[in-house]
């Protein structure tokens, strides 16, 4: 429906919600939730980092020969893309279901997704044993693995946060969001000690699926950690509710009434996220393969630098968290934003000098601006909508953030310096992405003191 131009910027962004009769004001478990969440979303992203090292370092001549080495690299980097294009499916999947049948459920299902993918390409046949039906099965095992991110984030931040206590719903959303660069850590420290272990030949050879075949081990944790949880409260007072009226169409479809309902949050917020999901995508995945490969920075250096600067977002995440939570969600993340507007263009330029110290030193600074962007992000997008939609709306939002900030980074940034062989570039792009996610934020409004129930 057109809007008037006399709305205000809170108005023009959607209607809120009327509240619950009563309002679910936090679980007594709420750390061992949030601690379960945690553990679910750095499982899911150690799936996820692992690939995305892989595709850096040798899944592009494991599976897409060719004489050209940045056609590999293209072709190995299509295929990290490729699993987020199915991510909106698993937005529509799990968001139906954590949004009908509980957050729990949703998550359960996604992780054990998840796991099958991830110990499914590490025991793939390459490209030299199986011909073209080894890039086929990769390709479907990368979508599967898409579906099953769409899915993750979303549920595991709502959650902790639904489960959170008054005041403390960005510090306990938080929690699971450390997932990503834990996740990355993670992949680290087995890739690393593999690699020298084996060396490169050895990596490439055979090694390179250890990383993929121990998330078996991760896997049966994460599911035995999740199933013990207790189900969300305010899921529980919203199904409670919902028996004693009659349920409303919309609640059979989420995707179709949130994009009818409240299509300029779901822009917004997935605008407010995109700036960070490019600069974590192009650290921790793109710069792994153009370091060493366009510049002749060692690998361990690359890994080494993403690895310190991913350490330091994790130690001031939940400390920036609380921090969302006493003074609000934009003023922090459109700290951040700027900082990484700014950064973005120093910290890509470090490259050129090759120096370990140099480029751990900024990397580090722009992993630690992206905590500041990404650490109160996930109650932020969750108090955007309401309870019947949050599973999906906040998960929609994020994921179409990955999708258009991330998932594409790596390709587009292939492209960008294939034109202009500088790393230049890549700090203009990331900046540029940033600026968006700026300008986003300052058209939402401040959601701290929403009602969450609602």
């Amino acid at each position: 429906m057109p809007e008037s131009p006399s709305k205000t910027v809170a108005e023009a962004v959607g209607p809120r919600p009327a509240p619950l009769p009563s309002s679910p004001a936090g679980s007594s478990n709420a750390p061992k939730v949030a601690a379960a969440s945690l553990i679910g979303t750095t499982i899911e992203y150690y799936d996820f980092a692992v690939y995305g090292t892989a595709s850096a370092l040798v899944l592009g001549p494991a599976f897409f020969p060719s004489g050209n080495a940045t056609v590999s690299s293209l072709a190995a980097f299509l295929t990290f893309a490729a699993a987020f294009l199915s991510r909106p499916l698993g937005v529509v999947l799990f968001g139906t279901i954590g949004d009908r049948l509980g957050r729990r459920n949703a998550l359960v299902a996604s992780l054990l997704l998840m796991g099958v993918a991830t110990i499914g390409v590490g025991l793939l046949p390459t490209y030299e044993t199986a011909g073209l039906l080894a890039p086929v099965l990769l390709v479907t095992l990368r979508l599967l693995q898409g579906i099953s991110m769409g899915g993750e984030w979303g549920g595991a931040v709502l959650l902790a946060a639904e489960h959170a206590p008054p005041g403390r719903r960005a510090l306990y959303a938080a929690v699971p969001n450390i997932g990503p660069s834990l996740g990355f850590l993670l992949s680290s420290a087995v890739i690393l000690p593999t690699l020298n272990i084996v060396g490169r030949d050895g990596f490439t050879e055979w090694a390179w699926r250890v990383p993929f075949l121990l998330s078996t081990v991760l896997v049966v944790v994460g599911l035995w950690v999740r199933t013990t949880v207790s189900e969300s409260p305010v899921f529980k007072a919203e199904a409670r509710r919902s028996t004693t009226t009659e349920p409303a169409p919309e609640s059979r479809f989420p995707l179709g009434t949130l994009i009818a309902r409240y299509p300029r949050r779901l822009l917004l917020g997935t605008g407010a996220a995109i700036g960070g999901s490019a600069v974590y995508y192009l650290t921790i995945v793109y710069s792994l393969s153009y370091g060493p490969k366009s510049l002749g920075i060692p690998q361990n250096t690359m890994l080494t630098a993403a690895s310190v600067g991913a350490a330091a977002g994790i130690a001031i995440t939940l400390p920036v968290a609380r921090l969302a939570d006493r003074l609000g969600r934009r003023p922090i993340m459109l700290t951040g934003a700027a900082g990484c507007v700014v950064w973005a263009v120093p910290m890509y330029a470090s490259l050129s000098s090759g120096n370990a110290f140099v480029i751990t030193g900024a990397y580090t600074v722009g992993l630690m601006l992206l905590a500041l962007m990404f650490s109160p992000v996930a109650a932020f997008l969750a108090e955007l909508f309401p309870a019947r939609l949050r599973y999906t709306g906040a998960s929609a939002a994020f994921i179409l953030a990955n999708t258009l900030g991330g998932g594409f980074a790596p390709l587009v940034a292939t492209w960008l310096n294939s034109q202009w062989s500088s790393p230049l570039v890549l700090g203009f792009y990331t900046g540029g992405l940033c600026l968006v996610s700026l300008l986003c934020l300052l058209a939402l409004p401040e959601t701290r003191e929403d009602e969450f129930a609602a």
